[in-house]
């Protein structure tokens, strides 16, 4: 399925939106790359402004001193599995969360927080694909690659992804979708593409420049 990045549908209250924010940011020396300033703002702000109208709920999947976050005004969920166990177990910990504190979410929608043009339809684009192709999750694709980070996952496989990681040791997402039936949302990558990520200094001087 191709979308388009057209002004985001109506919140919906079946999702809950997962915000990455649990790596260790090796390229960027350490620093916590959502507080980091681009356009006058945390990259953290972007990306809720974004994805919140699209959601009926949020939560910060993030590991270090939670204060640093309290400005942001949303739960925020350390990993349930121990070792920086990778993208999956943040996953996870978003799957968990929703499932224990949002009554009624039925997926949630992941987001890295160092992709600050992220589309204002995600969520729609992603449950339509999902739908369209009777899948069990989503993802987004641009230029010919996937990009699991921003996907859209089942509150019900959540016992399923837990043994994964826990019994099995599972970290690659791509191993983890590869069991289940997989759509695709693709977007295009013209003026810019929107899954365009921050890993390294240089990045956050072309970020800026696309955003001014």
């Amino acid at each position: 399925m191709t979308a388009s990045s057209e002004p985001a549908a109506a919140p919906d209250s079946t999702v809950c939106g997962l915000l990455l924010a649990g790596g260790r940011s090796r390229r960027m020396g350490g620093r916590d790359k959502a507080l980091l300033t681009i356009a006058g703002k945390p990259l953290l702000r972007h990306v809720i402004e974004t994805v919140e109208p699209q959601v009926g709920s949020l939560v910060l999947n993030a590991n270090g001193d939670p204060t640093q976050y309290a400005e942001f005004g949303i739960p925020i969920a350390g990993d349930v599995v121990e070792g920086f166990a990778g993208p999956l177990a943040g996953v996870l910990t978003g799957l968990e969360w929703a499932r224990d504190n949002v009554p009624g979410c039925r997926w949630v929608a992941s987001f890295a927080c160092d992709a600050p043009l992220v589309p204002a339809n995600l969520v729609s684009c992603l449950l339509a694909a999902a739908g369209d192709e009777g899948a069990d999750m989503a993802c987004a694709r641009s230029a010919g690659r996937d990009h699991p980070v921003f996907g859209l996952w089942p509150i019900r496989l959540a016992g399923e992804l837990r043994h994964a990681i826990v019994e099995e040791g599972l970290r690659k997402v791509d191993s983890w979708t590869g069991r289940y039936r997989l759509a695709r949302a693709g977007f295009a990558t013209s003026p810019v593409d929107p899954f365009f990520n921050i890993n390294r200094p240089e990045d956050l001087l072309a970020a800026e420049t696309l955003m001014t």
